[in-house]
């Protein structure tokens, strides 16, 4: 249908339903705006994913702010004939192997003009629409933290960080989806270490934009300016159920918390926070440790190992592999399904690992007796006498 002449404005739907059934729409930009709106300027649509079902992103954007609104295609094929012709008089469509465009004169006259598409923005359309994003790249919060530009383009020097928000909500989503948690519940979030709020806000938007949840987000920083350039910009964007406290894992006092962050805590940092999920019968504890130097001096290892343990490099390696191991094994004794794996580099760090924990609807008392004896046998196998997760658990009676 891309090939064929196009004389009337049907002619032009049948070819933008034909495309949205195929997979051919890369994007529709409507301009020319003539309604009553003074404030709207255009509107951008693409088609997304969310949660395993294809819509069209609408994006009002406005002089002010933007409004996102997702749609079937059906019912995104109806608006567009609501808008088209009517309040906006230009329509400029993107297709894999075409670009077409139309223009309603002031006396309604319609033209209709079409070329094909760049070889390159092909290219770059088709790799884009590969990769199921889990965060929509014009979301208004995205370019308030400079992650995109005025444009929701992707500022280059960003990709990483966008590339660490998406993985991010990605690992979150398919936790939630396994964790014992109502997704129609409201979810009360804590993330420590927040920084400049990426994660904060995105985790957030997922939640209350995405999955319509009126969730509340507590972003814990022990740096007072980072959490006052937060508030402010989660008040300049309106976003309800956001703020931003200055304090750290250890003086946050626990509260209701069903998903507890903690990305690149340092050394016993990882621990208190597991520790605080733990105590607030979290569903969902997510961490990124960094730094191990309290087990490493503790580690007498078998002779056998000395060779391989002069370089230095190693002997990190093994304080890391034997911390992590426990504080994942401390999760499994306490109720947690419990996995450890890869996760994007983090900014300023090479280290990329992450404990993510899911409540189990039970425990068992033989798996639990069984993990418990797990942990002692390494305790003593590496001549380790504490462990501050461990401590923690029996200091507050936590750990049965």
């Amino acid at each position: 249908m891309s090939e064929a002449t196009l004389n009337t404005i049907e002619d032009f739907y049948v070819l933008l339903s034909k495309s949205i059934e195929n997979n051919q729409v890369v994007k529709l930009l409507l301009s020319k705006y003539r309604g009553a709106d003074k404030s709207l300027n255009r509107v951008a649509i693409r088609p997304i994913t969310l949660q395993n079902e294809a819509v069209l992103s609408f994006v009002y954007e406005h002089q002010t702010n933007h409004i996102t609104k997702n749609y079937s295609y059906k019912l995104a094929l109806s608006e567009i004939k609501s808008l088209v012709g009517e309040d906006f008089k230009s329509a400029y469509l993107t297709l894999l192997d075409v670009e077409v465009q139309i223009e309603f004169s002031k006396k309604g006259k319609l033209k209709i003009s079409q070329h094909q598409a760049k070889k390159q923005q092909t290219a770059v359309a088709t790799h884009n629409r590969e990769k199921n994003r889990f965060v929509d790249i014009q979301r208004p919060f995205l370019t308030a933290l400079k992650v995109t530009d005025k444009q929701q383009k992707l500022i280059p020097a960003m990709s990483n960080k966008w590339k660490q928000i998406n993985k991010f909500i990605e690992v979150f989503s398919q936790a939630l989806d396994v964790s014992p948690h109502d997704k129609t519940t409201p979810l009360n979030v804590v993330d420590f270490g927040s920084g400049k709020g990426y994660l904060t806000f995105a985790i957030h938007d997922y939640l209350r934009h995405t999955l319509k949840n009126d969730a509340q987000v507590t972003g814990v920083e022990l740096r007072q300016a980072l959490a006052d350039l937060c508030n402010e910009t989660a008040s300049t964007l309106d976003h309800q159920g956001l703020d931003f406290v200055c304090g750290d894992v250890k003086t946050h006092a626990p509260k209701q918390t069903d998903v507890m962050i903690a990305l690149h805590a340092c050394d016993v940092a990882t621990d208190y926070a597991i520790h605080y999920g733990i105590r607030a019968n979290a569903s969902i504890i997510m961490c990124s440790p960094c730094c191990h130097k309290q087990i490493r001096p503790q580690m007498q290892s078998p002779e056998l190992f000395q060779p391989m343990l002069q370089y230095g490099v190693h002997l990190g390696q093994q304080a890391e592999m034997v911390t992590d191991s426990l504080r994942a094994l401390l999760l499994e004794a306490n109720g947690y399904s419990t996995k450890v794996f890869e996760f994007i580099s983090l900014e300023h760090t090479n280290k990329n690992k992450m404990i993510l924990a899911v409540k189990k609807s039970k425990i068992n008392p033989k798996e639990q007796a069984k993990t418990l004896t797990q942990i002692a046998n390494i305790k003593a196998y590496y001549s380790i006498t504490d462990h501050c997760l461990e401590s923690l658990l029996k200091e507050s009676a936590v750990q049965v």
